[in-house]
């Protein structure tokens, strides 16, 4: 991911604006009969994550926090998958201009505002089921491990793949499967970018729940219901204690997850990376 700096002319994170422009969605937000549904609606981008979707998440997950009509919140896509990763197509791909100190310093302040968008989510009192299908890599990865709970497709597909393409995993992906899988799991996912299916995924903890692929919605949607439909005083305080728990070494970590990023990012290494892919060749990583 990429920006510009905040602020200048030539901006590409909107910081200001609470308002989301008619056909710019990334997230729609529909609440009925007790549930939130959040819906990454780029299917034809395979829902590629921007620093406008981490903005429309803070901001969706902003407007639920406070509605006492909603009990628990469902997470999906439409489309063949739930999310491929980062779109490079979007605006603000990368940093150009300025010195290496100065990229890096952006890139720094740039992936701590994404944190910050996605601690509204992971730290809304209503619990979110996440409801996964084909493709989720990268940031669609590490959006699913910030769910509570996770339904799988059958058909979903899971990986890391950004060492693959010279940058580190910059929203704490690797820390929660080190939470639920355990550290050499959390390596071997992240320093290979190996791929592993829902059945792998469900055997890491990593998902709750694997079902049919026609079977997703139903499942994902009764889950969230049951959850619902629990007293919302006890549920928000399990939720609370839980993460309370298992969390408490993330703020930290994920504050030396954003330095990382933010010096591979800047680094000839990520540029190398991302060239590779797209002329479909091996990368040839220096190390700067």
């Amino acid at each position: 991911m990429g920006s510009r700096r905040a602020g200048g002319a030539d901006k590409v994170i909107d910081t200001i604006s609470t308002e989301i422009e008619e056909g710019e969605e990334r997230i729609r937000l529909e609440a009925a009969e007790g549930l939130a549904v959040l819906t990454l609606c780029r299917p034809d981008k395979l829902n590629g994550w921007s620093w406008e979707s981490s903005r429309q998440l803070g901001l969706l997950a902003d407007r639920i926090r406070f509605d006492p009509s909603i009990r628990a919140v469902l997470l999906r896509a439409e489309g063949r998958a739930f999310c491929a990763g980062i779109d490079v197509t979007a605006p603000g791909g990368a940093i150009a201009g300025g010195t290496h100190a100065r990229r890096t310093r952006d890139y720094y302040e740039g992936i701590r505002w994404v944190h910050e968008r996605f601690t509204v989510l992971t730290r809304l009192p209503q619990p979110v089921v996440a409801a996964v299908q084909g493709y989720c890599l990268g940031f669609g990865f590490e959006l699913a491990l910030m769910a509570d709970i996770r339904v799988a497709a059958r058909d979903a597909v899971f990986a890391l793949p950004e060492a693959q393409l010279g940058v580190a995993v910059d929203a704490g992906g690797d820390l929660r499967i080190a939470r639920e899988a355990g550290a050499g799991w959390a390596k071997y996912l992240a320093l290979t970018g190996r791929r592993i299916d829902a059945a792998t995924a469900e055997r890491l903890h990593l998902v709750q729940l694997v079902v049919d692929n026609e079977d997703l919605e139903t499942a994902a949607r009764a889950l969230a219901a049951e959850i619902a439909a629990n007293a919302p005083l006890a549920v928000q305080g399990i939720k609370r204690a839980v993460d309370a728990y298992a969390d408490a070494a993330l703020p930290a970590a994920l504050d030396r997850v954003a330095m990382t990023a933010a010096l591979t990012l800047a680094s000839d290494d990520a540029r190398e990376g991302y060239a590779a892919k797209a002329e479909r060749r091996p990368p040839r990583f220096t190390g700067g």
